[in-house]
C-alpha cells in the first residue's frame, strides 16, 4: 500500500502513513465549538519507524513532505460519541470568548473535562475491546485569536484549548498528547488548521484536484490540487459552519440545531441580509486565517438576528444555512481557484454539516458553476463525524516519535514544529 492509500474493499479504514516501532492504538479525541459533546476515534497504527526530523531540518524550516514519510498502515477501528450534558455544554458555552469569568469556574472547568474525556476514551475501548497505548486529546477551545494583538507592551497571538491532558493520562494510565495548537504559534503560525496534515495522505491523488471540507462549528477546508506535495498543501477558515446555525436554532426554536435541515428547508434565504453579511473583513481575508466564536459566536449572531428583524423564523435559519454555503464558496473562488488555472475537480465533505440535507443542497449548488462535485468523506471510509478524531490520533502519534506534523503552507509558520504537550501516567 502506498503512502497515503486508503482501501476500497469493504470493512475498517486503513492507510498508510509513518508509524511507530511497534503496534499501537492510539484514541483521539475532540470536542468542537459547537460543545455538543466528546467524538472518540480508535485507531490502530502498525509499522515501521520514520527517522525524527532533526533539529536543524526544523530551523530551517523544512515542512515534511511525501518524501519523508515512512510507509506504515492505520486502520480506523471504531468512532464513538458522548454528548454534553446540558449542564456541562451551557458551561463550556459560557466559557467560550467570555468577556469576564471566574478564575476557580475554568480552573475546575478544565480538570472537569479532563475526567470526561478520560471517561470517554475508557468506554470506547471497552466497546471495541482493545486496550489504548496513547491519546490524542485537542481539548475544548475556549479562546482562538491566531493574528497578533498588542497586550501589556507586547504583541501576542494566543490560543487555549483546556481539559487536563494530566487527569486524562492518570484515569487512563497511558501517555496523552494535548494542547497541539501552542508550538505552530510558537513557530509563527495561527495554529490553525491542523487536520490538513491527515487530509493530504488521504486524499491527494495524482489526477484529482479536491478540497477537503470539514463543517463543523466553524467551517475549513483543505486544498490538494492533482500531484502536490505537502509543502503546496493550502488550508485555511472558511468561516461559519454549523455555529450560527445552531444560535439562530437555540434563539428561535429552543432547539439545539436543525435537524436533517427541516426547519431551513421549510425558509425563503434574505439574499440582501447574506450580501450585508459577505462584506465583512474577515470574508476577504487571505489565507493563513482562522476563525471561532471570536468572529461567529455572540456578537455575529446578535448582528445577524437584527439584520432578519421582521422575517419568519424558519427564513432567518435558512439565510443563516444559506451563510455557510456561500461563504465556503466565496472562499474556494478567491483563495483556491482564484483564476490562475488551478482547478479542483472534487470537494470531500465532513463534519456534523455533511448530515444536513438542506445545507448540503445550498453547497451543491454553490459550487456547480464552478465544476466541482460534492462527496462525503464516508465514501472514502472516513465517517464525516470521525475525521477531526482521527487527524488528531495521527497526530499525537507523530508526537510521540517527536515528528513534527503542522503544516506550514497551511498554518503559516516559519517552521515545521513537534506539536503538543505529553502527559505521563
Amino acid at each position: 500500500m502506498k503512502a497515503g492509500e486508503i482501501s476500497r474493499g469493504r470493512g475498517p479504514l486503513r492507510l498508510s502513513l509513518r508509524a511507530g516501532p511497534h503496534h499501537m492504538i492510539v484514541a483521539g479525541v475532540m470536542s468542537g465549538t459547537s460543545a455538543d459533546g466528546i467524538n472518540v476515534a480508535l485507531v490502530e497504527v502498525n509499522g515501521a519507524t520514520g527517522v525524527p526530523a532533526r533539529p536543524r531540518q526544523q530551523r530551517q524550516g523544512r515542512a515534511q513532505d511525501e518524501g519523508d514519510a515512512r510507509p506504515s498502515k492505520f486502520k480506523l477501528l471504531a468512532h464513538e460519541e458522548f454528548p454534553f450534558a446540558p449542564p456541562v455544554r451551557r458551561a463550556i458555552l459560557r466559557a467560550m470568548n467570555a468577556k469576564s469569568a471566574r478564575v476557580a469556574d475554568l480552573a475546575r472547568l478544565n480538570f472537569l473535562l479532563g475526567e470526561l474525556y478520560a471517561e470517554a476514551v475508557a468506554r470506547a475501548a471497552r466497546r471495541c475491546r482493545v486496550k489504548v497505548d496513547l491519546v490524542g486529546c485537542h481539548g475544548q477551545t475556549l479562546y482562538h485569536q491566531g493574528t497578533v494583538a498588542p497586550f501589556l507592551g507586547r504583541k501576542l497571538a494566543v490560543t487555549w484549548q483546556t481539559g487536563e491532558g494530566a487527569v486524562i493520562a492518570a484515569r487512563l494510565g497511558v501517555p496523552v498528547v494535548s494542547d497541539f495548537r501552542p508550538a505552530d504559534m510558537a513557530a509563527g503560525g495561527k495554529g490553525a488548521p491542523l487536520a490538513p496534515f491527515l487530509d493530504y495522505f488521504l486524499y491527494r491523488d495524482e489526477q484529482v484536484g479536491r478540497i477537503v471540507q470539514n463543517i463543523g462549528g466553524i467551517a475549513n477546508l483543505t486544498a490538494i490540487l492533482a500531484g502536490a506535495s505537502l509543502r503546496q498543501v493550502v488550508a485555511f477558515d472558511t468561516g461559519p459552519g454549523n455555529m450560527v446555525i445552531d444560535a439562530v436554532m437555540e434563539e428561535l426554536f429552543g432547539r439545539r440545531y436543525d435537524r436533517d435541515g427541516r426547519v431551513a428547508a421549510s425558509g425563503r434565504v434574505l439574499e440582501g441580509v447574506i450580501a450585508q453579511l459577505m462584506r465583512a473583513s474577515f470574508f476577504r481575508q487571505k489565507p493563513p486565517r482562522t476563525a471561532g466564536r471570536e468572529e461567529f459566536g455572540r456578537e455575529f449572531v446578535d448582528r445577524f438576528l437584527c439584520l432578519c428583524r421582521g422575517a419568519r423564523r424558519t427564513d432567518v435559519v435558512a439565510t443563516a444555512t444559506a451563510l455557510t454555503a456561500r461563504s465556503i464558496a466565496d472562499a474556494v473562488r478567491r483563495f483556491v481557484l482564484g483564476g490562475r488555472g488551478r482547478r479542483c475537480e472534487e470537494m470531500i465533505v465532513s463534519g456534523g454539516g455533511a448530515k444536513n440535507p438542506t445545507l448540503v443542497a445550498m453547497l451543491r449548488n454553490e459550487l456547480a458553476p464552478m465544476g466541482i462535485v460534492l462527496r462525503f468523506s464516508d465514501e472514502f471510509g472516513v465517517p464525516s463525524e470521525a475525521k477531526e478524531a482521527l487527524a488528531f490520533a495521527v497526530l499525537a502519534h507523530e508526537t510521540w516519535h517527536r515528528r513534527p506534523s503542522n503544516v506550514p503552507s497551511a498554518t503559516g509558520a516559519k517552521r515545521a514544529a513537534v506539536l503538543g504537550k505529553v502527559s505521563y501516567p
